[in-house]
């Protein structure tokens, strides 16, 4: 067992299905120098923190409606990171938009997987389906998924990975959603969750 392992934050507002692709690939020894330690959800209803538990990882939800300002629910998020030592944080389908005062305490310590190729089909208003139905309705031959850094502009970190996912005739916004899961989120994403656990172990 490595000492030195990353501790990691998964943050989740929903079914947590990205969640579960690194729960396994923890499992499975594909993310071998870090561990989630501790899951945040936004939503207190989430699936998500119900994976959590039947892998026996804390959970904790922070509901940004229940703090008078964006600054103190951030602030609440950083006190729990803080006390849990988190070393990386993950964005799994997190549905609440952090601000540079969030994003400049842990530069190249968050990371974020986008459900496109960055830079087609991102920023603002580009998450969920939205990205799916407007990647159909373009009419692109090619989408995929990409883990990037998080800075304070939405999707505009540093890229980390990307995979490319072809489109079908005939393919619905639900149906492309679920092949580019599969074929490239649940892929890419733990492989950058161990690329940069790596390097946080090897400087702990």
């Amino acid at each position: 067992m490595l000492k030195n392992k990353a501790r990691i934050c998964v943050f989740v507002s929903g079914g947590g299905t990205n969640l579960q692709a690194l729960i396994d690939a923890q499992k499975s020894g594909i993310i071998k120098n870090g561990e989630i330690v501790l899951v945040l959800s936004s939503n207190r209803e989430a699936y998500a923190l119900e994976r959590a538990k039947k892998a026996d990882i804390q959970g904790v939800s922070v509901v940004k409606k229940e703090f008078a300002s964006q600054l103190d629910f951030e602030n609440k998020v950083i006190e729990i990171l803080e006390e849990n030592k988190i070393d990386l944080i993950v964005l799994a389908g997190f549905m609440t938009i952090l601000t540079e005062h969030f994003t400049s305490k842990y530069p190249k310590r968050i990371i974020n997987v986008h459900p496109a190729l960055i830079p087609s089909f991102c920023g603002k208003g580009f998450y969920g389906l939205h990205v799916h139905e407007a990647a159909l309705s373009y009419g692109v031959k090619v989408t995929g998924a990409t883990v990037h850094f998080v800075n304070e502009i939405p999707d505009g970190g540093e890229i980390i990975l990307q995979k490319a996912v072809k489109i079908r005739k005939g393919d619905t916004p639900e149906v492309l959603q679920r092949r580019v899961m599969e074929q490239a989120e649940w892929k890419i994403l733990p492989k950058a969750v161990e690329l940069v656990s790596k390097d946080i172990a090897k400087n702990k």
